[in-house]
């Protein structure tokens, strides 16, 4: 539990700033919706005929005049690439930066096992993560609240649980990476996350490389299938998990067996 402690007094400003980033666009475009409503309506039309750019984006399938459509779609954006970026960072500098800072010496003369360091740092990943989209999801919420939209709740709970298990699945592949290097990994978390992101706009637009979306975890996330169907495709959930779980393996393997 030290460890824990430590490692959330240690991430808390980024945390922060993280979460205020992301909450603060969102609810600018929660605020934008009343009066952009009544124009969403007209441009419906021109946003789902945009061909391949249409599609990239489920805007063919949306209904922009609709919160719902809006939202997922704005709103989805924001939160997916904001808090994959924000849970690859921290997962993949958990490991390597006590080599990189040089304060794997100190820690571990300390009598505390490899194993215990690193389900305590997974844990305030994860501890992280969940405190960004549980104030997230209350804010957003209760930004809709006051512009007196109706709140659709199981579609917005399953898009927000969408971005979370986002979120988890990239942290889990980064903190595996982590255990292998020794520098700052932040370049390659960033990478990874951007390149997830840009895997399924191409998955969306051509039919011949739709295998894409069970390699992205931005597949099961996409908006106009969550609106659409009412729920997640729990098979690619499935294979998603299991990319994280493998990740956080691999980092227990090499990292027991790492040269500090």
């Amino acid at each position: 539990m030290i460890l824990i402690k430590h490692e959330l007094k240690q991430g808390w400003k980024s945390l922060v700033v993280w979460t205020v980033s992301i909450v603060f666009f969102i609810i600018v475009c929660v605020f934008l919706y009343p009066e952009m409503k009544g124009e969403m309506e007209d441009m419906n039309e021109i946003f789902s005929s945009m061909g391949a750019f249409s599609a990239a984006f489920g805007m063919d399938r949306l209904n922009f005049g609709t919160l719902i459509g809006f939202y997922s779609t704005e709103c989805g954006n924001i939160l997916g690439l904001g808090g994959a970026f924000f849970a690859s960072l921290i997962a993949v500098s958990s490991l390597a930066k006590e080599e990189k800072e040089h304060t794997a010496e100190f820690l571990f003369a300390h009598p505390v096992s490899r194993k215990k360091v690193l389900t305590e740092k997974l844990a305030s990943v994860i501890i992280q993560l969940l405190l960004l989209n549980v104030t997230v999801f209350l804010l957003s919420i209760g930004s809709i609240a006051l512009i007196g939209e109706e709140i659709l709740w199981k579609e917005i709970c399953l898009l927000h649980l969408a971005y979370f298990l986002i979120q988890i699945e990239l942290a889990g592949i980064c903190f595996g990476i982590s255990a292998f290097l020794r520098g700052s990994g932040l370049g390659i978390g960033l990478g990874i996350a951007t390149i997830m992101y840009f895997l399924n706009i191409i998955a969306n637009i051509s039919d011949q490389v739709n295998f894409l979306k069970y390699i992205t975890p931005f597949g099961y996330a996409n908006g106009a299938d969550i609106v659409e169907n009412g729920s997640l495709d729990t098979g690619m959930i499935w294979i998603g998990m299991s990319f994280a779980v493998i990740g956080v393996l691999t980092a227990y393997w090499k990292y027991n067996r790492k040269d500090i």
